[in-house]
């Protein structure tokens, strides 16, 4: 099978693009830094050539409520009308758990802008919601930071490894679109600040968090269930444990 993969160089799209070439498919790489962009056209419509499946992993360079907003219209536009002129048959798109009860978040507004135009494109399509990758927890610590204290909301989370994450696109993009909407998640349940003050203890980090109910999540404020999936969610193998004797020995604060 012919795939492109928008976002093929980021922290999922490289290891997506691993695994079905592992498989034997012939995978694009797409992204700025391989001349294909999806913001400019630049490269898009030689990109999309006989492809059959294109998976969309890619994210707003900025996370600026504006500047999101226009990344996700303008790319998602020109990229499913580039898919519908070439025939291809599957859009497979990565998304987040509880994007539609973020509104009040600039950047959940561009992740529902981005799904609606999927859903009206009349292209058969696959969305993919997956919860907090393990490997933000470092941005997510520093946004909350101030001074030495972390202020953090305490709702639950049910974190993901982005090896996970890959194996779940892999599939989805090897499978039938659903048109619909799938949910992907980590094996346990935890609440944000907790997960992070495991986080800080093992990375050997002395910031102390602070569990604030109004703490604010890209913006949000969070109810207790508004980042947890639904039952039927597919859930990794990787909990936090197993991801932290993966990763390099942190530099300490």
């Amino acid at each position: 099978m012919k795939i492109l993969v928008i976002g093929g160089t980021g922290l999922i799209g490289s290891k997506l693009v691993s695994k079905l070439r592992q498989l034997g498919h012939e995978v694009i790489v797409g992204s700025p830094d391989t001349g294909v962009n999806t913001i400019t056209g630049e490269g898009l419509k030689e990109a999309v050539a006989g492809v059959e499946v294109v998976v969309d992993v890619a994210n707003s360079p900025s996370f600026e409520d504006k500047a999101v907003l226009e990344f996700f219209e303008t790319s998602g536009r020109n990229l499913l009308a580039a898919e519908k002129a070439a025939g291809v048959k599957h859009h497979v798109a990565l998304s987040v758990v509880g994007t539609s009860r973020l509104s009040e978040s600039g950047y959940f507004r561009g992740k529902i802008a981005q799904e609606k135009l999927i859903k009206e494109s009349g292209m058969p399509y696959t969305i993919v919601h997956s919860t907090q990758f393990f490997e933000f927890l470092g941005g997510i610590t520093n946004a909350g930071t101030q001074g030495n204290q972390v202020h953090l909301s305490p709702a639950y989370v049910q974190p993901i490894a982005s090896d996970d994450v890959a194996a779940a696109m892999a599939d989805a993009t090897l499978g039938e679109p659903v048109n619909g909407i799938t949910e992907i998640a980590g094996p346990d349940q935890i609440r944000l600040s907790e997960l992070v003050d495991k986080y800080l203890s093992a990375t050997n980090d002395s910031r102390t968090v602070v569990s604030d109910p109004k703490a604010l999540y890209f913006g949000a404020k969070l109810t207790d269930m508004m980042l947890m999936p639904g039952k039927n969610a597919r859930l990794g193998a990787i909990n936090f444990e197993k991801w932290m004797a993966t990763q390099q020995k942190p530099v300490v604060h």
